[in-house]
């Protein structure tokens, strides 16, 4: 797919940076601040490649991200079929960046791999119609009595049948 994500050039830092990194570490990795946009993806892909319902990320060009450390860590799957390749931590399994070859000056992460603000909040829902019914859908929330810092959906109460005449 050309250029990857681990072979990136040291670009022009600006001012401000959004540092990121993986599980355990080793691979560590900043964008210039703000990326450029960010977005929930609901796409089968995306929720395999990440065990999850859906998945954030945040998009930045490559010019403005850099691999600050363990670059001799990413691993790389290619999906030729699809002209996407998904990079991930060799070491812990982390998802790292998502690329794709439509998009060759474009690299993806996982908004949940930085600590601080990116200067996007996600806006956009992709692949929508690939969305899970299992996910939450923010229906009301309740504490569950027992269990601190657990919170259940209330089943949903059933309509009762009105008595039938008895004549």
């Amino acid at each position: 797919m050309g250029k990857s994500a681990g072979g990136t050039k040291a670009g022009k830092a600006s001012a401000v940076q959004a540092m990121g990194q993986c599980v355990c570490g080793e691979v560590r990795f900043e964008i210039d601040v703000p990326a450029f946009w960010a977005w929930h993806d609901h796409s089968e892909a995306s929720r395999q490649a990440h065990g999850c319902a859906y998945v954030t990320y945040v998009g930045s060009w490559r010019s403005r991200f850099r691999i600050l450390g363990g670059a001799e860590r990413v691993s790389r799957f290619e999906d030729a079929a699809a002209g996407t390749t998904r990079s991930f931590c060799g070491r812990c399994g982390t998802p790292l960046f998502y690329e794709r070859r439509r998009s060759p000056h474009m690299v993806d992460i996982p908004r949940a791999l930085f600590a601080s603000r990116t200067g996007r909040e996600p806006r956009y829902h992709l692949a929508v119609e690939e969305a899970v019914d299992w996910a939450y859908g923010g229906r009301p929330l309740a504490p569950l009595k027992g269990y601190p810092g657990v919170v259940w959906e209330r089943p949903r109460a059933r309509k009762r049948r009105p008595p039938e005449p008895m004549f």
